[in-house]
Formats: structure tokens, C-alpha cells, sequence
């Protein structure tokens, strides 16, 4: 495969299904990746998959699709050098590959089942612009018959929050869409706060949309519970201090990346949330507290 034919088979797989996490669709590009590659050693094999992987951020510039390519990677090479037949090394590499993508595709669910009981009936939920994982929470929720309502931020400059409110409204969930500027306002009213998550960093704290910071401020001042939902595929090996620490790669747009000169100029589309001011993160691998992320990361990149 070259570079057009494999952004197009991922441009492909987000089409034909929207609900796809993009990390996800990257997953799967590589598994296609690695079945039609005609590498004729291990290590040449490894290296194409790196470039692939460095073809779709170049594609798609969120955390979550830098991190799924680099856990696929490692958890496909395993195996490599147990066993001294390329052919068989590579059918077993595409088996664990297929066993990746399995058992990534039913992280939400697992998220969703562990996420829910901590939504009480008649509860009011602030969320913040469009989160699958959220959603799926919430659907959950929705599913047990609890009674609760949700705001939702508007989250400029695209709109996300507008999106989720629609989806909520599919659920007959009771939703209000407010202001960016108002999360401080709203606050008061509500009794807990539920954010998705582009990437977990190795502190525990997470990389999300712009706006996700000031929510988590506004939580902690508000003596509020803020809880964290994401797949452990986005759990990233970096360890930013503060917004200047995460790298320019993945607090723009791919396109924007390619073709504005002065970034200064340019709004970030992610922020940092540090661990102090989260609660708890519910991931498949279970519910954690910030401070078990790390041990958490090095059991996957083991």
C-alpha cells in the first residue's frame, strides 16, 4: 500500500462507520497494512508500520490515533522473534493484530458498564463538546431507566457540543446546550461532571478539546466530581507539566499543520488537564485514579 491508498482506506473506514473512533479506524488500516505488505524481513516489516503510522497523523493529528498506532505495533511484536520463519512470524503478527482490534472495539461497552452506576437517578450532568464515549455512557444510563438531564457545552470553534445535544435528544434525554463562557454559571446546578478523552497521559492527567481545563477548575472550585471516560488505546507515553508541553503535533488540525506557517496565530484545538483536578477515569482496564495511570501504561508498553 502506498501513502494515497492508505489514507484513502481510512478515509473509508470513517465513512462507513461515523460512530468509529478514529484511533480505531487507524487500527484497522494497519491490520489491512500489514496482511498486503510484501516486507521480506521483521525488521522491515516494523519500520513499514511505522511509516504508516506516521502517514495517517499526518492525516489525522489526534493523540488517540498516535497512541493506537504505537500500542498496535507493540502488541503485534510480541511474538516476532519467536519464531525463525518470516511467513509464520507474519501470520501470527496479523492474529494478534485481528485479537487488537477485537478486543479494542469492545472498550466502549466495558467503559459504559462501569461508568453508569455512578449516574443516581434525577442526577444533572455537565459534559463537554462530542464525546462517543460520553454518549455511550449516557445511553447506558438511559437504558437502566434513570431519570437525569445533561448540559452540554457548545465547544467552540466547531460546534461538537451541538452534535452531542442532538444524539441525547435521539435518547429522549432532557439536554441543554449552553456557552463555553457559562460552565462557571452552570456549576452550581449540577452534581457531577462526565468528559471524554483524546489521550491519557502517563501523570493521569488527560489531553482533550479546548475547554476541558476550565471545566476542571471550575469543578474543583465548585467541590464537584469530575470523571473521565476513555479507551485504554489512548493511554500516551508523554508527560506534559503544562499546556506548553504538549507538542504542536497534536494541538492542531493535520491540515492547519501543513499549511499555516505561524501557529501563534492559530487556536489550539486540545488542552491539558492535569491529575489533580480529576476524580476518577473509567477505563476498560478498569476504574482508576489518576495516580494508577502509570502503572497502567507500563503494564501496555511492556
Amino acid at each position: 500500500m502506498n501513502e494515497e491508498e492508505l489514507v484513502e482506506y481510512f478515509r473509508a473506514q470513517m465513512r462507513k462507520d461515523p460512530d468509529m473512533a478514529s484511533a480505531v479506524a487507524a487500527i484497522r488500516t494497519l491490520l489491512e497494512f500489514l496482511k498486503r505488505d510484501k516486507g521480506e524481513t521483521i525488521l522491515g516489516l516494523r519500520e513499514s508500520l511505522t511509516w504508516a503510522t506516521d502517514c495517517l497523523t499526518g492525516e489525522d493529528s489526534s493523540v488517540a490515533v498516535s497512541s493506537g498506532g504505537e500500542l498496535f505495533l507493540r502488541f503485534i511484536s510480541l511474538t516476532s522473534l519467536e519464531h525463525q520463519d518470516l511467513s509464520r512470524c507474519k501470520k501470527v503478527m496479523e492474529e494478534r493484530g485481528e485479537l487488537f482490534v477485537e478486543k479494542i472495539s469492545m472498550s466502549r461497552a466495558k467503559v459504559a458498564k462501569l461508568c453508569h452506576t455512578f449516574i443516581k437517578d434525577g442526577a444533572k450532568i455537565l459534559t463537554h463538546s462530542y464525546s462517543r464515549v460520553v454518549l455511550r455512557v449516557l445511553e447506558k444510563a438511559a437504558a437502566e431507566k434513570k431519570r437525569f438531564s445533561v448540559y452540554v457545552t457548545e465547544s467552540q470553534p466547531d460546534s461538537a457540543g451541538r452534535q452531542m445535544a442532538e444524539a441525547l435528544r435521539k435518547l429522549n434525554v432532557p439536554v441543554t446546550v449552553v456557552l463555553d463562557a457559562a460552565v462557571g454559571y452552570v456549576l452550581e446546578k449540577v452534581d457531577l461532571v462526565i468528559v471524554g478523552a483524546e489521550g491519557v497521559v502517563e501523570s493521569g492527567g488527560v489531553i482533550n478539546k479546548i475547554g476541558t481545563y476550565q471545566m476542571a477548575v471550575c469543578s474543583k472550585a465548585h467541590n464537584k466530581p469530575f470523571y473521565v471516560v476513555a479507551e485504554s488505546f489512548k493511554f500516551v507515553r508523554l508527560y506534559p507539566l503544562n499546556q506548553q508541553d504538549v507538542p504542536d503535533k497534536f494541538k492542531y488540525k493535520a491540515n492547519t499543520l501543513k499549511t499555516v506557517q505561524n501557529l501563534s496565530e492559530e487556536h489550539p484545538m486540545i488542552d491539558y488537564t492535569p491529575p489533580s483536578l480529576i476524580t476518577l477515569l473509567f477505563t476498560d482496564l478498569g476504574v482508576l485514579t489518576p495516580s494508577a495511570v502509570s502503572d497502567e501504561l507500563i503494564k501496555l508498553y511492556l
